[in-house]
C-alpha cells in the first residue's frame, strides 16, 4: 500500500463546519488540495456514523475512515459491529437500581421527536443522532448527589461518564486520541495533523505531529496545550472553515507539499 504524505484528523462543529450555519464551503480549497495530494481527511466528531456518512458523501471523503461518537468508535477500517457495544452499554445502564437509573434519560429512552425538540435538529437528523453504536448521551434530572452516585455505580461496571454542554455521555472510555491511534496504526510513519476547537479535542491535538486550535468566538478558548509553546500546536486567526483552510494550506506550504 502506498502511504499518503499526511493524515488529517478534523473535528466538525465549530472547526470544519461553521458554528452557526454548519457551512463547510470555505474549506473547499484545502479539501481539494489534500485530495490532490492523496492525504486522507478523517472526520472526528461526537456525531454518529449515520450523521458522519452523510457529510463524508457531501465532502467526497467516503473512501476514508471516520472517528465517531467522540472517539468511542471508528468506521471505515473494517470489522465494525452493528451496535453490539451500544447494546452492552444500555444493558449495563438498565441494570442499575431503579433509584439511580430513573433520573437519567438517554437518547435511547427518547423518540426522534423528543431528540429533535431537545437538540433543535430536524426530525430526520434527530433519527440519525439516535442511531448509536458506541455511546449514549442523555440528560440528568436528579440531584448532584444522585449524579455522583450514578456515575460511581457505572464506573464500577466499566462505564465512563463525561459531561459536556447539556449532556452526560456514557461510553467505555475511549477518547478521540485513542481512536486516532487506532487509525494511525494503519499508516505507519505518516505524519499527522489534527484540528479542533473544544476541550474534547485536546487529546487528539496533543497526540498529533501538528495541531491547530481553530478559533471559536462562541466558546472560551482552550488553555495552552502541550506542544504549543514549542510551536507544534498553533492557533488559527479566523474561525471555522475559513481558519481551517488557512491553517491546512499554511502547513502544506510549510512542508513543501504543492
Amino acid at each position: 500500500m502506498k502511504l499518503p504524505p499526511l493524515l488529517v484528523f478534523s473535528d466538525l462543529d465549530g472547526t470544519l463546519l461553521d458554528h452557526e450555519t454548519y457551512d463547510w464551503s470555505p474549506a473547499r480549497p484545502a479539501l481539494a488540495r489534500l485530495a490532490a495530494l492523496g492525504a486522507p481527511v478523517i472526520l472526528t466528531s461526537s456525531k454518529t456514523a449515520a450523521e458522519i456518512t452523510v457529510l463524508q458523501e457531501a465532502m467526497d471523503l467516503h473512501a476514508h475512515p471516520a472517528i465517531v461518537e467522540n472517539g468511542a468508535g471508528v468506521i471505515g477500517l473494517g470489522g465494525e459491529t452493528a451496535g453490539d457495544e451500544y447494546k452492552r452499554l444500555r444493558a449495563l445502564l438498565d441494570d442499575l437500581p431503579t433509584d439511580l437509573r430513573a433520573p437519567y434519560t438517554g437518547f435511547g429512552d427518547m423518540t426522534d421527536a423528543e431528540v429533535a425538540a431537545q437538540t433543535g435538529l430536524p426530525r430526520e437528523d434527530a433519527g440519525r443522532a439516535r442511531d448509536r453504536r458506541f455511546s449514549e448521551p442523555g440528560l440528568w434530572h436528579g440531584s448532584d448527589a444522585g449524579r455522583t452516585a450514578f456515575i460511581s455505580a457505572l464506573g464500577d461496571k466499566g462505564v465512563h461518564a463525561r459531561e459536556g454542554g447539556r449532556y452526560l455521555t456514557l461510553s467505555f472510555g475511549r477518547t478521540k486520541g485513542d481512536a486516532m491511534a487506532q487509525v494511525r496504526a494503519r499508516y505507519p510513519g505518516v505524519k499527522t495533523l489534527a484540528l479542533g476547537d473544544a476541550p474534547n479535542d485536546t487529546e487528539m491535538l496533543e497526540a498529533a505531529d501538528y495541531g491547530v486550535i481553530i478559533a471559536n468566538p462562541h466558546r472560551a478558548p482552550l488553555p495552552p496545550l502541550k506542544g504549543e509553546a514549542a510551536g507544534r500546536i498553533l492557533r488559527s486567526a479566523a474561525p471555522g472553515p475559513k481558519g481551517w483552510t488557512d491553517s491546512v494550506c499554511g502547513l502544506l506550504d510549510r512542508l513543501g507539499h504543492e
